[in-house]
């Protein structure tokens, strides 16, 4: 079904550490207008609309899960030489603490990423 070349689409280029840029980007990840909620949306939806855009609902929603890899990529190289001093100086002490330098789906507020943000912004997409 897929051929996966292990590469991105469009590459991403990082040439220093910024924690900072991370925690801006980490709203795009896992909060109620990124590219998780926006993948899953489409996906959902795709069953309560007419058969005639039903793949278009697909392609558009896989398309949003590639979106979600090049962003994980982006805060993955901003933030893998950080120090501790400086996730916390950005503002991701708490994320650190609980997750190390691993990607966890949350806002960047820190707050997880709910289920809630589907339904909440999927419905205006149907109507």
């Amino acid at each position: 079904m897929w051929v996966y070349e292990k590469k991105l689409q469009y590459p991403v280029r990082v040439s220093k550490c910024d924690p900072g840029m991370a925690k801006f980007l980490i709203e795009q990840y896992g909060g109620a207008d990124g590219e998780l909620a926006a993948a899953l949306r489409y996906l959902n939806q795709r069953y309560t609309i007419p058969d005639k855009v039903i793949g278009l609902l697909t392609d558009i929603g896989t398309e949003e899960f590639a979106h979600l890899e090049m962003i994980a990529t982006m805060v993955y190289k901003l933030t893998k030489d950080a120090t501790v001093e400086q996730l916390k100086e950005a503002g991701l002490g708490a994320h650190y603490v609980n997750h190390d330098h691993a990607l966890f789906y949350n806002n960047a507020a820190g707050a997880a990423f709910t289920a809630t943000y589907i339904q909440a912004k999927g419905d205006a997409i149907i109507r």
